[in-house]
């Protein structure tokens, strides 16, 4: 339960930071501001405490997104687990 809270909690994160990098949420064009845009997802397997988790990473058509939360060739998220799942433990 608590491993798909994490990996769910996670992809909500990585999505907001693929808004944030383009400057529109998905499927608002009408705000779009830019060239590039989404462009589907890469599949990553990350190890946690809890074991695996297998995340969609975004994509854009660029190229220029790097995502923060899981950097690219990061594949342990053990130091990152108990910060995420503490904002649940606070709400």
């Amino acid at each position: 339960m608590l491993k798909d809270l994490l990996g769910d909690t996670l992809q909500g994160m990585l999505e907001g930071e693929m808004e944030d990098e383009l400057g529109y949420s998905k499927y608002d064009y009408s705000n779009k501001d830019t060239d590039n845009s989404r462009n589907g997802y890469s599949k990553k397997n990350v190890v946690s405490s809890m074991g695996e988790i297998s995340l969609d990473i975004p994509r854009d058509r660029k190229g220029e997104f790097e995502p923060q939360i899981v950097k690219k060739n990061q594949t342990d998220i053990s130091n990152i687990e108990d910060q995420v799942l503490s904002m649940y433990a606070k709400v």
